[in-house]
């Protein structure tokens, strides 16, 4: 996998879990998903993010 295909499968995991904590431990798990949705609209502007940082780091392959 790349590292946009990774990106979107973390995104997508860390959201959804912090929906479910939020509804099962503390709404203010909806913090998480404000600042991933951020992370998301930056980037799409910016084409940058630091979880692809990260996994650039790791040796995810990028998608070019």
């Amino acid at each position: 996998m790349t590292v946009d295909r990774y990106l979107r499968l973390i995104a997508g995991a860390l959201i959804l879990l912090s929906l479910v904590l939020a509804r099962y431990s503390d709404v203010r798990w909806l913090y998480v998903t404000g600042f991933i949705g951020l992370n998301l609209f930056q980037s799409a502007f910016t084409n940058w993010c630091p979880m692809m940082t990260f996994l650039q780091k790791l040796g995810v392959r990028s998608s070019m």
